[in-house]
Parts: C-alpha cells; structure tokens; sequence
C-alpha cells in the first residue's frame, strides 16, 4: 500500500519518543562504521523531529513560551553566511551535530529551508535574496554545493537523520502568476522567468541534494490563495515538472511538495465549500474565493499533489502542510456559517481566515498558531509542519537598513493600501515590524493568542 492512505499521528518534538520503529532497512556502510538507513516512503513515519535550539531559546524566553518551545521547526539558510552560522545563530554542521544528540540512536528528521535563488522573491521586497538575477553560477557553487558536501559527509549520511530540504519558496509560482500580461506582473519576475535561473536553480538543487541518500526534497507550491484558480493550477504543475527535469535532476529526486510555507492560509474552511450556494449564487462567485476551485489549505495540497502526478511525478510523492501561522483562532473565529444573507456575508460570517484580502502575506494581525506538528494527519499529507518559525517576521514595517539583501515592502506596511496581488486592501500587517527573519515578540504574542487548537 502506498502512503497516500494512512492513520492520522502526532509528530512529536525530539525531546519525545518516537512514533514507531524505522522501516527502512540498512543499505550501506560509511567510513564512520554507522549503516545508511534505506529511503522511506514517508521520512516524518515512525521518526523524531529536529527541535532548533535557537528558535526554542527564543519561544521560551517569551511570556507563555514554554507552552510551544518544544515544538520542531524549519531551519532557514537563506543566505551563504548561514551554512556556517551567523551572529551567535548555529550554522548547519551545528544543527546536525545537535541533531544527532537529539536522536538518542531514533530516525530523526531535521527540516532545512533552502532558500537562496538568484532574483529571489521576484513579486515581493520583503524577502529579496543577496544574489543577483545572473548570479546561478555563485548560487551553484557558494551555496548549493556547500549545503550538499556537509550533508554528504558520513558523519551525517550515513546516520539516522532524514534531512527534509524545502526547496526555494516563494520561487517557481511567480514563473505562472507575475509574468507576461498578467497585472500582477513585475519586470523582476519577467527577468527570472526569460533567464531561466529559478528553474536551473531548483533542479541544480534538487539533482545535487537528492543524490544523497538521506536527503527528501520538497518543492515549495505556493498555496491555494495563489494557485488556486484553474489558469494557476495546471500551469505551476508543469513549471515544477520543468525545473525537477532541470540540470541533471529527475522526478525521483523530488519527494513531494510543501504549501502555505510563510503564510497564512486556513487548513480547512468547514463552514462553507466551493458547491455551496446562497440564493442562486455561488460561493465561488463571492469576493472572497473570487472564483478560486479551492477554499482551503488541505484540499488544494490534495489535489495539487494529485496533479502532479498527472504530469509525471511518481505516484508517491507526498505533500507537507505549513500550520505555523494558520490556526486563526481567539474571539474572532466564526462558530458556524454566516447568514444565507448573499453570499458574501455568507462566506464572510463563516471563514477561519479573518485576513482582509487571501493575497495579504505580512505579519497578518489576528493570526494564530495553527495544527501542532502531525505526521501523516490526511490522505496524501506525509505531514503539518512548522517550517516556517513562529515569531520569525515576515518584514519590517518600515525601511531598516541591513547587510541580508532584505528590502522594505510596502505590504509589511500597515498604513498600506494595496497592489494588484491584494486586491488594493489594506495590508492587514503588524506595526513595527522588524527585518524578515528576526525575531518579532508582539507576532509571537498574537500567535498564542489566537492558537487554534488553543494552547
């Protein structure tokens, strides 16, 4: 039986026992005398997860922290100085050695965000990388090989980690949605999507971390409040398609997808769906789901890994739900339907997501922590996850110089009044915001807050 049908489990933090025993069988032998576990189906099954100590120190230093601290998060190397750790932050020999203390001897996965394209971001300011539109060759060679001869060294690939890498968010969807004609266009985009370089990227990356035994490559897939609609769907499909066939890479070398990473998406909407009606109009028709197929989270990760398939992905591939930022819970979230009213007070008065436009992506007010980690929680989900760290901002409110090639974007703005990506909403962020990446208290807060399952 393939892994698309399984039990719903709770993935526990490291400090936890495991799940069950390790399916997979040794396969080789390295110089450090330790065998290489074979690759499993679902690297999250019967396996601890990796607790960053820097996120952790930081969550439990906070008011209410401890409730979460425990909880396993994403690793980012989204610059060439994180390999080796900066500013006090571990770099990945760290990380993997502290990894393997965690284990006690236990399969144990340990998530990295690789994030580092040239052009990075191409729609956005907030998250612009520190390498140029052409800079592929730097990309290959400064940050991509770094990444994959530590994880290759047998002190860590032939051990019982499972590295799961989340291959370039935020890249490969701009290629279908901010080019071209399209109103949402952007000259950056253009550029990134005319030089190749988000696609030679991704499958450099891809071919390079895949060969490694251990290693499980998931390709971010943007979320369903982007690539929903049925001129996004398909088209972003192919693109991934496109760049897992890429610089030597195969569909093989891709264990599955990862969507709402760094946003805000509902998991599931369970008051309205995209077949419901209200006097004749549909739900797909209000201001809201603006003729979207998908309302949520989950039922576009199924579908979306089903349509990969389609275009020649392995039929096992899985996916992972990003619920860090997710719950939207506390004394705003609707307890039933709205009124049949029309059908925008309908879907209005009843969605989880209290954001005010689907297209808003920064520091959102209201949010909430969302599902704790969960290993195989739904049919094709191998996993919810927190990659990205809650507490971690998305953008600062207002220009702050630094050294991370990190830009000011208006939508991190609170006084924003909007673009095309949003409808020309309100921004919908937080005051006071800090650079992308550093630590943000008052979001952390407002994470708690509104947890939902609440803590």
């Amino acid at each position: 039986m393939s892994r698309r049908i399984r039990m719903a489990g709770t993935l526990l933090a490291a400090s936890a026992l495991t799940m069950g025993a390790l399916t997979g069988v040794a396969s080789a032998q390295g110089d450090s005398g330790r065998a290489a576990a074979a690759k499993v189906d679902n690297p999250y099954s019967g396996a601890k997860v990796y607790v960053n100590p820097d996120w952790s120190a930081k969550a439990a230093a906070e008011p209410g922290g401890s409730k979460i601290s425990n909880q396993p998060t994403g690793v980012w190397l989204d610059r060439i100085a994180a390999i080796n750790g900066t500013g006090g932050a571990m770099g990945l020999r760290a990380h993997l050695d502290q990894a393997l203390q965690q284990s006690g001897g236990s399969p144990t996965v340990v998530q990295l965000v690789v994030y580092d394209l040239p052009g990075r971001d191409c729609a956005a300011l907030a998250s612009n990388g520190e390498l140029g539109p052409t800079e592929i060759d730097k990309y290959k060679t400064q940050f991509i090989d770094p990444i994959a001869s530590i994880l290759s060294e047998s002190k860590y690939a032939n051990s019982n980690l499972r590295i799961v890498t989340t291959i370039e968010i935020d890249s490969l969807p701009n290629l279908v949605t901010n080019t071209g004609s399209r109103p949402t266009a952007t000259p950056q985009c253009d550029t990134m999507k005319a030089n190749g370089n988000y696609v030679k990227g991704v499958g450099y990356a891809l071919n390079k971390l895949g060969a490694i035994g251990n290693v499980y490559n998931y390709v971010d897939a943007g979320h369903h409040g982007w690539i929903g609609w049925d001129d996004n769907f398909n088209p972003t499909a192919q693109v991934l398609k496109e760049a897992a066939t890429a610089e030597g890479s195969t569909v093989d070398k891709v264990a599955g997808i990862i969507v709402n990473t760094a946003n805000y998406s509902a998991l599931e909407e369970n008051n309205f769906t995209v077949n419901d009606s209200v006097n004749g109009t549909t739900v797909r028709q209000s201001k809201w789901v603006d003729w979207n197929k998908y309302v949520d989270e989950l039922s576009f990760a199924q579908a979306f890994r089903q349509e990969l398939v389609n275009v020649g992905f392995p039929s096992n591939i899985g996916a992972l739900i990003d619920t860090s930022r997710n719950g939207w819970g506390g004394s705003a979230r609707p307890s039933g339907p709205g009124a049949k009213t029309d059908v925008d007070t309908y879907v209005n008065g009843g969605r989880y997501d209290r954001r005010i436009h689907i297209g808003n992506w920064c520091n959102q007010a209201g949010a909430g922590l969302g599902e704790r980690p969960k290993t195989a929680p739904a049919s094709g989900i191998d996993a919810y996850v927190w990659m990205k760290p809650p507490g971690e901002s998305d953008g600062s409110s207002s220009e702050i110089p630094n050294d991370e090639g990190k830009g000011f974007d208006r939508m991190c703005d609170p006084t924003y009044t909007g673009n095309p990506r949003n409808g020309n909403n309100p921004s919908g962020a937080l005051a006071n915001a800090p650079v992308s990446g550093h630590w943000f208290s008052a979001q952390f807060q407002e994470l708690l807050k509104n947890a939902y399952p609440a803590l």
